[in-house]
C-alpha cells in the first residue's frame, strides 16, 4: 500500500541497540521500521505510516496533519526564569539588537 501525496516527515537513523538502520515518521512518534540499509528502511516506514493511515480512515480516527503542510505564523511563547530574562535582556542591550533578535539567532544555531 502506498500513500498518494505522501508529505509526512521522514528520517532514517542509525540504531547501535538493533544494529540497523531505524525508519521513523515525525507525525508518528509511535511508528518505526528496522532494516539492513537505510532505503529499506525508509521503504518500510514509509509502508507502515501508509497501513496506518489506511485503517485510520476506515475507523474514522482523525489523520495526522503532515508537518509541511501546516502554516506556521513564525511566533511562539516560550517560558524563562526571570533570570534567564534578564540576562538576555542585558545580552541583548550590550550587543544592541533586540531581544526577539538575540533570542531567534540562538534559537536558529
Amino acid at each position: 500500500m502506498e500513500l498518494k501525496n505522501d508529505h509526512y516527515t521522514y528520517r532514517v537513523t542509525w540504531s547501535a541497540d538493533d544494529k540497523e538502520y531505524v525508519g521513523l515518521c515525525a507525525e508518528f512518534p509511535s511508528l518505526s521500521w528496522l532494516a539492513k540499509d537505510p532505503e529499506a528502511a525508509l521503504k518500510g516506514i514509509r509502508k507502515v505510516v501508509a497501513e496506518v493511515v489506511g485503517d485510520m480512515k476506515k475507523t474514522g480516527e482523525p489523520i495526522p496533519e503532515p508537518i509541511a503542510n501546516r502554516n506556521y505564523s513564525g511566533k511562539f511563547v516560550v517560558r524563562i526564569t526571570p533570570e534567564t530574562h534578564r540576562l538576555l535582556a542585558i545580552q541583548s542591550a550590550e550587543t544592541g539588537v533586540s531581544l526577539n533578535r538575540l533570542v531567534s539567532a540562538k534559537v536558529s544555531r
